[in-house]
């Protein structure tokens, strides 16, 4: 049984790009940088979580939320990382 790609289907397959060059860039950057690395993870998780809500898949929709999470964390520790090195003027 097919069905036609829908909207949601699409913003799925955007998601999963975003996650997959997040994925690259970490591998092929030397010093990749944690803003865009988690920035492009955590918009992934984001377009694939909007899918997951139409065309629901439990297992999926809790992993996305897992990635999310992780994203953020690595987005609030390089933000106080920054922080840090601005205050000491490194």
């Amino acid at each position: 049984m097919t069905s036609p790609l829908d909207i949601y289907s699409i913003i799925g397959f955007v998601g999963t790009g975003c996650i997959i060059a997040a994925y690259a860039y970490l591998t092929y950057v030397d010093e990749p940088n944690p803003f865009v690395l988690h920035g492009t993870n955590l918009t992934g998780a984001a377009l694939l979580t909007v899918s997951l809500l139409v065309h629901t898949n439990w297992p999926s929709l809790v992993l996305e939320g897992f990635w999310a999470a992780i994203a953020i964390f690595g987005i609030v520790k390089a933000l106080r990382a920054r922080t840090a090195r601005d205050r000491t003027g490194l």
